[in-house]
């Protein structure tokens, strides 16, 4: 065969290829003769195939097939040889490779070598791509060379060491002689290598970190020659003397005085030194001064120096630095800072809040955070005014986080509720649709409780909705707000400010307009259908145009709305007494923070949570599929389907909807009930369930105690089985599901489905909701309905499917131990 082309001849041939398909077509031709090559033994230009296989694995080609040429250059005498065959296995091997493995011998006889460039070649090599199996086996020869007096061989050594202790932490100790004169060592290189092994033995025994703390002054006198005397002027950049070796130090001096009194008072001195002595106009300097901020903040430092320190580096990179990144760590640093020494970060508040109008939005987004956390009782209304002012300009993905602050600020720290509601009432037409779906329940709860501001708030909320329903949050609200508080609307009871002259009709024809408005969603028109319904106890003249619209809704192919109106017809004909007091005015409310941010609960006692609801509960007759998927649960054929509860297309009569839905009204200690009957789903009830129920409501008499049980913990979820037995029906036991999610991100489409034996009859309700919120902030509830005749043991197969994490999740379980009370 003819000698084949060298590296630098492929290289100027693949470059003047002009399209892809060229350049694969003379890959593919060269990688065929280099197997050919291979495959002849051909050990006089085996050194040239592999260097041209790994050019051409740079560029994103397969070149596995020389890993065992690799091995063969290794092997040789040849020290060009054996360079290309360790940058080959390096480049092309790794520990999931088992010929990995036949290298070991190798590398143990390089280590052992005459000439120290062969034994770097090693080391080197054992650094990069040793598993653990060969630092096990090599750890000694690599701890031997750690103690040699060749220094180009000791700083390879040690950074193997750093490797070795990676993939093999018991062997830390094996080290631990040879580091005791590493610091003593005047070569840059090996000074720099023995801090990083050090860094690394520090954080991961805690014994290591007793053992150097001792050294904690060397370390000191090492960095005051960098700073002081240049020590290794070779090394200089930008003027300023070696800048890497300097953070390396920071970082283990921080480490090394986290948590101790002694080493953190022996490095203040140095760290003060390190603040004002580096020069700040240039981005190296800033990086030093960054690691010295983040150490003076870990270390037991004296608080006097921490603020003088750190601020005197802050101020001047915020108002006189060019580079980004460094305003950026300088707003990080504040916001580190700023739960220690709040009151000397509030001192450079207006430098933080010009950091609002910088052009780069990651210095945007740390000063929003900084400037949320500065905000307190006595400077609540200027920050409030300048974060209003950055939430009308910034940019879209900046409104919902900046919103969700001024909300959580403002509940905090408002001077009167009547700024607080003005101030949310701006962010609303501000943000639009970016305001997140807490925003509206939590401003309908402060409404409520502002008994005084009604008036104001109802007429302000009805000015702004006039002609625009873009913003929908703000729709929501003020829809609410109507139905609530309409009747001072109309009347002019404002004294406030001037009051405005408003018709019934012309409210009226407001609502109408936000139903069918293309802009308003299917929450919005379910707000404004409401709303209408309310005003039917709050006006005198329009009760007749209420009727008519409501009866339009009865036949809307919007499920929701079609719900609310049939339930809102029941009551004006068959109902009509009990009107006026099904809605009338909410009571005060009160946050609870135990089950979520948004539950709301009445002073009396007795909970509230629909009016607050943004998201209605699921409607729509359920997929045939799931049900008939339930049939397999159980692995047998004794099995009885879900039975599915949303409404058929054939409406139930009204009369047998109201029963259902007046039954809650006189619960005690029952689920929470709605305020009007739009927050309640219709269901088609089972025969059996209805039997005897027919005029007295579903839970009344409700048996208790029974105690609760967990029926699923896996993968932060978490099911809660509760139960109640009626004494009307004494065969019905109602089971409450509340599934919880401890992780750190939403369970989305979450579906809980059960199946029981032929024995026993099932019916599963509405969930409260498809969303189980992170961090344990919220649960789904959810109902079962389990009718059990012969009083036999209650046995159930569940079946979840949810999203998490961008990924569809299914699981399976079976729950046997139910407590006796729930089916004896």
């Amino acid at each position: 065969m003819p000698a084949p082309i060298r590296l630098r001849e492929l290289i100027r041939t693949i470059r003047t290829a002009r399209t892809q398909a060229e350049e694969r077509e003379m890959i593919q031709k060269e990688c065929a003769a280099i197997r050919s090559s291979f495959r002849e033994e051909d050990n006089t230009y085996r050194c040239r195939n592999v260097a041209k296989l790994l050019y051409m694995h740079m560029l994103g080609y397969p070149a596995h097939f020389g890993q065992l040429e690799c091995l063969k250059l290794i092997a040789s005498q040849k020290f060009t040889d054996k360079r290309i065959g360790y940058l080959g296995a390096m480049l092309l091997l790794d520990e999931r490779q088992d010929v990995h493995l036949l290298m070991t011998n190798c590398i143990k006889n390089d280590l052992n070598h005459s000439t120290q460039f062969v034994q770097g070649l090693a080391l080197c090599t054992l650094g990069c791509m040793g598993s653990s199996e060969m630092c096990r086996d090599l750890a000694g020869e690599v701890e031997k060379l750690l103690k040699t007096s060749n220094s180009y061989l000791r700083k390879k050594a040690a950074l193997c060491a750093v490797h070795v202790i990676r993939k093999v932490p018991e062997l830390m100790e094996m080290f631990l002689p040879a580091t005791k004169n590493l610091l003593n060592e005047k070569n840059h290189g090996v000074l720099h290598t023995s801090v990083v092994l050090l860094t690394e033995m520090c954080e991961r025994s805690p014994d290591m970190l007793a053992h150097f703390r001792k050294l904690v002054p060397q370390l000191v006198r090492i960095l005051k020659n960098l700073i002081m005397s240049g020590y290794s002027p070779e090394h200089d950049v930008s003027g300023i003397s070696d800048p890497f070796l300097q953070v390396r130090i920071l970082r283990l001096l921080r480490i090394l005085g986290r948590n101790d009194d002694d080493s953190s008072e022996a490095m203040n001195d140095i760290l003060a030194q390190v603040a004002t002595n580096t020069e700040t106009s240039k981005n190296v300097g800033n990086a030093i001064l960054y690691e010295t901020v983040l150490t003076i903040m870990d270390i037991k430092s004296e608080s006097g120096l921490r603020v003088k320190i750190t601020f005197f580096w802050i101020i001047l990179t915020l108002l006189f630095c060019n580079f980004v990144s460094s305003r950026y760590v300088a707003l990080t640093s504040l916001l580190k800072t700023v739960q220690t020494d709040h009151n000397a970060v509030q001192r450079h508040r207006s430098t933080i809040v010009d950091c609002l109008k910088d052009l780069d939005v990651s210095i945007k987004r740390r000063a929003m955070e900084l400037s949320f956390a500065l905000v307190n009782g006595n400077n609540i209304r200027g920050m409030m005014k300048e974060l209003l002012y950055f939430l009308d300009s910034c940019e879209p993905e900046f409104k919902a986080d900046c919103a969700s602050g001024i909300f959580l600020a403002a509940e905090k720290y408002a001077p009167s509720k009547r700024w607080h509601i003005d101030t949310i009432m701006r962010v609303l037409t501000t943000a639009g649709s970016y305001v997140r779906d807490d925003a509206v329940p939590n401003l309908i709860q402060l409404i409520t409780n502002s008994v005084e501001m009604h008036a104001y708030t109802v007429q302000r909320l009805y000015k702004a909705i006039l002609g625009d329903y873009s913003q929908q949050p703000l729709v929501q609200v003020a829809a609410w707000c109507i139905g609530e508080y309409g009747d001072l609307l109309v009347s002019g009871q404002c004294e406030e400010e001037e009051p405005i002259q408003v018709t019934e009709d012309e409210v009226l024809d407001i609502l109408e307009s936000v139903l069918i408005s293309n802009m308003s969603t299917s929450v919005t028109r379910g707000y404004a259908l409401t709303a209408i319904m309310k005003l039917s106890t709050r006006f005198t003249c329009t009760v007749n145009r209420i009727k008519k619209v409501v009866s339009i809704y009865g036949s809307s192919i919007d499920v929701e709305l079609q719900q609310r109106a049939v339930e809102y017809n029941a009551l004006f004909k068959k109902y009509d007494h009990m009107r006026s007091a099904l809605l009338e005015r909410m009571p005060v409310m009160e946050k609870v923070t135990t089950n979520g941010p948004t539950e709301i609960v009445q002073t009396n006692g007795e909970t509230e949570p629909a009016p607050l609801e943004t998201k209605p509960p699921p409607s729509g007759p359920q997929p045939t599929s799931q049900a008939n998927d339930l049939l397999d649960l159980l692995g047998g054929n004794d099995i009885t389907p879900v039975i599915p509860t949303a409404p058929t297309s054939k409406p139930a009569s009204a009369g047998g909807e109201l029963l259902d839905l007046l039954g809650d009204i006189t619960l005690t200690g029952a689920p929470p009930a709605a305020p009007t009957p739009a927050s309640v789903p219709q269901i088609s009830q089972p025969p059996f369930l209805l039997d005897g129920l027919s005029s007295q409501p579903l839970f009344n008499d409700i048996t208790t105690g029974i105690p609760s049980i967990t029926a699923y913990s896996k993968n932060g979820l978490k099911i809660e089985f509760t139960f109640e037995r009626s004494n009307t029906n004494p065969s019905v036991t109602v089971i409450t599901i509340q599934a919880s999610n401890s992780t750190e991100l939403d369970m989305t489409d979450f579906v809980f489905q059960a199946a029981v034996p032929k024995t026993f009859q099932l019916q599963l309700l509405s969930p409260s909701s498809s969303i189980v919120p992170a961090f344990n902030t919220g649960t789904i509830t959810q109902v079962i309905k389990v009718l059990n005749p012969q009083k036999q043991q209650l046995r159930m197969r569940i079946k979840l499917t949810y999203n998490h994490k961008g990924s569809a999740m299914q699981d399976l379980a079976e729950v046997n131990n139910f407590p006796p009370q729930s089916w004896q």
